[in-house]
């Protein structure tokens, strides 16, 4: 599986319970933070779910 790298470009605050969450799962504490997951249908989802707060790159 290919990696994907995760970045998170705005803030969190303001934004629904569910949301935070789901940036808590991705790994994502604070802006600018970077990640790198598994390209797997969960994760996109997931990434789809906030992708107005965060970057991805493959």
């Amino acid at each position: 599986m290919s990696k994907i790298k995760i970045t998170q470009v705005k803030s969190s605050i303001d934004r629904s319970e569910r949301q935070k969450a789901t940036l808590r799962a991705l790994g994502l504490k604070k802006i600018s933070q970077s990640v790198e997951h598994e390209s797997t249908p969960q994760i996109l989802g997931m990434i789809k779910k906030v992708e107005h707060l965060v970057k991805t790159e493959k």
